[in-house]
């Protein structure tokens, strides 16, 4: 099969492939074995991705018949695969990284029993790992972070120690004639540094804490000045700020301890600390228990329904929110973008909440009901608030928070192609865009990004001359008769025409500056569809590589880093699962908790030794 490739190769691709001119830097003309392959992995499952989408060759190229397509495409996958996973999978190293502002917020809030958001003067992270705030790449500390956690913690501790019931929560002990300060300041921290710290404590460290108590108590005799004074020192500690697990000091990889466990679970799910439930089951050693931990991951995920039919306080929507807001792009509504005013006047806070929101409380529907994945191609339902329901026509009884609502015939909504916030971070602030569209497509859902514009593209003509083309689309189809655009674009528009239909904000039209819209498209590989619904047929045709994409990212914000080559062995694994599972949102979420990558750590050696089990079985120690 080397020789039939490599054949394949020579054939279809160097003409374009080749030397220092090579199309998108790309040079196969040395391409000999699959060593080649296994050397490039990256590289080459991109090629197989666009060859299997028929990106590649392109238009007016010999073009390979189907079943030499196929061939090359197996053969190039199954080459990564051999030398990938047959041996095993190696886990990443511990975890070392700083609470994100979302996670330092609500582990605050957890901690102390106060709703005040004491991250609001935190400096805002940045994107790192696959494309996520937690990611440990990015969640450096530097000096302008030291004096501001002071403030943070000094200011949270004075709302708790005012607040009765946080107070009543914290203070569990106080001086008396029987119990001296310094013994009531053992007695609160005692309890307090496991639960701040996440781990159980040594009695040393709880010494180190009421030293500093004393030295407080000494200079002024109150109580409650010195023991906030201490808790203080224990809430700018790097054991409260940053995530730690104990380095392996062995060379085989080890299964994380159960309290490890009991934090990269709660910081997956609820970004947050653990509750005392999941305290309790670490001291008992119990959360690697199979049985045990699903049990615990379905409980994580629970968001009761009220008699009115809204979700309150579910601790999953922090989850829910982090990670659609930054996989769909969403979190940029009302920050980075702001739809037009003098073309859009009808949009306020009201509108904005209820378009953030949607697609929020929408997968916290599938993960909490265990609904399937496919979902979020095409469904019967949405949620929606009382100004969202008028945005799209919707009729029913509807409040300021997002409400379930089936869909009614005809109402062009349905999954995320459907949902405006979607429509309005993939548009420009002005007017729709079919090539942002069609890109977010390709990457978002379907993790096929297409290639950077080479240098000196011109951009797309905005002139209202009368020479010019009167509608959006033959501005961009003169666009792409530039072959050196036409290439990517010929991916990406068609998929943004499908949404065309739709404005900036989402709202349904027929028209656009007076001319009919056509939202039909032709894909490279000659598949034509006409409109959102067609689209969303197309994607669910695609809906194992849409799959394999959604893991890749949930896999890539549960282990807080950016995947390896190794990691993708388990997205593999876990999408077979999912297939055999009619893509349930929980089966994700449990298969990614069992898996090698995050019960275990890798050794001392930079390439530790693989874990010998079935990818995602949790049934087998490390041998």
């Amino acid at each position: 099969m080397d020789q039939a490739s490599i054949s394949f190769v020579q054939r279809f691709c160097v003409d374009c492939h080749t030397g220092q001119d090579a199309e998108s830097g790309l040079d196969l003309q040395t391409f000999h074995s699959k060593d080649d392959v296994t050397s490039s992995i990256k590289a080459w499952n991109r090629i197989a991705q666009r060859v299997a989408e028929r990106q590649m060759p392109p238009k007016d190229s010999e073009a390979p018949s189907d079943a030499e397509r196929d061939a090359f495409v197996k053969w190039v996958r199954s080459t990564i695969h051999t030398a990938v996973c047959d041996d095993g999978v190696s886990p990443g190293g511990p975890m070392l990284r700083r609470l994100n502002r979302t996670e330092y917020a609500n582990t605050v809030r957890d901690l102390l029993g106060i709703h005040v958001n004491a991250a609001h003067a935190l400096p805002i992270d940045g994107a790192g790992g696959e494309g996520f705030d937690n990611a440990a790449e990015t969640l450096f500390i530097s000096p302008i972070y030291a004096e501001k956690y002071i403030d943070a913690a000094r200011s949270a501790l004075g709302h708790a120690l005012t607040d009765p019931g946080s107070r009543k929560r914290l203070i569990v002990a106080q001086p008396s004639n029987d119990r001296s300060p310094s013994d009531a300041a053992r007695v609160v921290l005692t309890k307090f540094l496991p639960r701040a710290f996440r781990r159980a404590v040594a009695e040393s460290e709880v010494q180190e804490y009421v030293d500093l108590f004393d030295a407080a108590y000494e200079t002024d005799s109150s109580f409650d000045s010195s023991i906030q004074f201490a808790l203080e020192a224990a809430m700018v500690s790097p054991k409260f700020i940053f995530l730690w697990e104990a380095p392996n000091e062995t060379d085989a990889p080890v299964l994380i301890s159960d309290h490890e466990l009991a934090t990269r679970l709660s910081y997956f799910l609820w970004a947050s600390m653990p509750d005392e439930e999941l305290l309790r089951l670490a001291e008992q050693g119990k959360l690697h228990d199979e049985n045990v931990l699903a049990q615990q991951v379905a409980r994580m995920l629970q968001s009761p329904v009220d008699g009115r039919g809204l979700r309150r306080d579910s601790k999953v929507r922090e989850f829910a929110r982090s990670f659609t807001e930054q996989w769909l792009g969403t979190r940029a509504l009302g920050r980075e973008f702001k739809p037009d005013e003098t073309v859009f006047g009808r949009f306020d806070s009201e509108l904005e909440g209820g378009m953030k929101y949607e697609p929020v409380f929408f997968f916290e529907d599938l993960l909490a009901d265990n609904r399937s994945l496919l979902n979020l191609i095409d469904s019967d339902f949405t949620y929606v608030n009382s100004k969202l329901a008028r945005h799209y026509g919707i009729k029913g009884e509807f409040r300021e928070q997002p409400k379930r609502t089936t869909l009614p015939d005809g109402s062009h909504r349905g999954g995320l192609t459907g949902m405006s916030a979607v429509l309005a971070v993939s548009s420009y602030a002005h007017r729709t865009s079919p090539v942002l569209r069609g890109k977010w497509i390709l990457e978002t859902l379907l993790g096929t990004p297409p290639p950077p514009p080479p240098p000196g593209v011109p951009a797309l003509e905005e002139s209202k001359e009368a020479s010019q083309p009167k509608s959006l689309r033959e501005r961009l189809e003169r666009h792409r008769t530039d072959p050196t655009c036409a290439s990517c674009h010929d991916a990406m528009d068609p998929l943004g025409f499908g949404l065309e239909n739709y404005d900036v904000l989402g709202r349904w039209r027929d028209k656009a500056d007076g001319i009919a819209i056509d939202a039909s498209g032709e894909l490279p590989s000659g598949e034509t569809f006409d409109g959102p619904e067609a689209l969303k047929r197309l994607l669910m045709e695609r809906k194992d590589l849409f799959i394999r994409h959604l893991t890749t990212k949930m896999l890539g914000y549960a282990l807080a880093r950016g995947l390896t080559n190794e990691d993708e062995c388990v997205v593999e694994s876990i999408g077979e699962k999912l297939a055999a599972d009619d893509y349930r949102a929980q089966t994700l979420v449990l298969e990614i908790v069992k898996s090698v990558p995050f019960r275990y750590k890798q050794g001392r050696s930079d390439r530790a030794v693989a874990v010998n089990v079935s990818v995602g079985n949790s049934n087998k120690e490390s041998e």
